[in-house]
């Protein structure tokens, strides 16, 4: 098409929208405009499917309710282009400029084109596109209620982008750059998020069922409220994210052992089991309030997890990984911490202490078990007003360790390390004896 036919097509599509006489809507359909400026242009409810719009400059333009339906529109320039409920389906947008740019309600996901050939004379068959949005720049574009189901997003970038209410299930995340995206209430099921840096990102009751986000930057993110059954986590940065998950969003394996454990407790152990949950993941869960005294958690990664005023007496959580872990008021006298990496855990107002051993018949033997924490790395904790009486903290890293007004009266203290620590206001037992 020639420079002069598509600003006479322009013009009659202007007369068009405008419903004046000699008006034709734009039918641009597998037209080739590669590299054209067409910045500011009007084409609203224009038809250019299967156009070839390869690096053309389309900054500003109206593209709203156009049907671009396996157009290719890749290395273009749109940013600030107005695609509300624009037909993006099975588009190729590799490397596409989107910055500003208003998606509200477009459609993203996949097509399918029927071709000939095949299977005969007058064959034909059906090809699936997927959008091909890769390394695309999306920064502070407008995303809401668009539909990506499907698209491969790999390393794009969306920073700022307001994707709210935005479809994503089964979408291709891999290593994109997502800095304070909005994606509440969006739907990431089954969605591939690896690597992804979602660092102050808003996640506010978004559906993450089934999401890989192994080895993603969550850092501060806000997940209150976000539906992550069977997500995987592994390796992700959650520091100082608002992230919880209920025992509901667990194996069924981890909800059974929890139920049975209740019952035995309530029932002095006449009915239920007592719960082994060694080596589980719970990372993240919130067990806040629960009785699991006298559990085995050896091993268990409960790395962000809430356990604030949970009951610990006598539970072994020796090697758990427990980085970030929330134990707020929590009881874990006699408990077994042994070798438990406790870095930048919360343990304010925790008691991890003594506990009085009790007979067959219920009643103190007078035998006090103390809580082991032996090699175990408190390194940045915070252990405020915390209660370690009679604790074996032998070979314990408190390095940074926040231990104000902490009460270590009678505690092991061997070889322990207290480099950086706030001792203000401890009690502390005397350094021990060399010998």
């Amino acid at each position: 098409m020639t420079p002069h036919e598509l600003v006479a097509v322009l013009e009659k599509h202007e007369r068009w929208l405008k419903k004046r006489t000699g008006g034709a809507r734009a039918n641009l359909t597998m037209v080739n405009l590669e590299g054209s400026n067409l910045s500011g242009v009007d084409l609203m409810q224009g038809k250019l499917s299967g156009a070839n719009l390869s690096h053309c400059d389309l900054t500003n333009a109206n593209l709203s309710n156009a049907d671009l339906f396996a157009a290719h529109l890749t290395k273009a320039d749109l940013s600030g282009c107005n695609l509300y409920r624009a037909d993006l389906r099975g588009a190729h947008m590799r490397g596409v400029k989107l910055k500003r740019a208003n998606l509200k309600e477009a459609d993203l996901r996949g097509g399918a084109l029927l071709y000939g050939g095949g299977g005969g004379k007058g064959g034909k068959g059906v090809d699936f596109i997927r959008s091909d949005l890769t390394g695309s720049d999306f920064d502070d574009a407008s995303l809401n209620n668009a539909n990506m189901s499907g698209a491969d997003l790999t390393d794009a970038t969306m920073n700022g982008a307001d994707c709210e209410g935005a479809l994503l299930t089964g979408a291709t995340l891999m290593r994109a750059v997502m800095k304070s995206c909005n994606l509440a209430n969006a739907d990431l099921r089954g969605s591939n998020l690896s690597g992804v840096n979602l660092q102050g990102a808003v996640l506010r009751n978004a559906n993450l069922a089934g999401a890989m986000l192994a080895g993603a930057n969550l850092r501060n993110a806000d997940l209150q409220g976000a539906k992550l059954e069977g997500a995987d986590l592994a390796g992700a940065d959650t520091t100082g994210a608002n992230l919880a998950r209920s025992a509901e969003n667990f194996s069924v394996q981890i909800q059974q052992a929890l139920h049975s454990h209740y019952t035995w407790i309530n029932t002095g152990g006449s009915m239920g089991a007592r719960a082994d949950l060694s080596g589980a993941d719970m990372a993240h869960i919130d067990l806040s309030g629960v009785n699991l005294s006298g559990a085995s958690l050896k091993n268990a990664n409960l790395a962000g997890a809430k356990m604030r005023e949970c009951l610990l007496i006598m539970c072994d959580i020796s090697g758990a990984i427990l980085t970030g872990t929330d134990f707020t008021g929590a009881i874990l006298d006699g408990a077994n911490l042994r070798g438990a990496n406790l870095q930048e855990a919360r343990l304010d107002s925790a008691g991890i202490g003594w506990v009085d051993v009790k007979g067959s018949d219920g009643k103190p033997t007078g035998r006090l078990w103390a809580a082991n924490l032996t090699g175990s790395n408190l390194t940045g904790a915070s252990c405020v007003r915390t209660n370690l009486r009679g604790a074996n903290l032998s070979e314990c890293d408190f390095t940074n360790a926040d231990l104000t007004g902490a009460i270590l009266t009678d505690a092991n203290i061997r070889d322990t390390r207290f480099t950086g620590a706030n001792l203000a206001g401890a009690s502390l037992p005397p350094p021990p004896d060399d010998d």
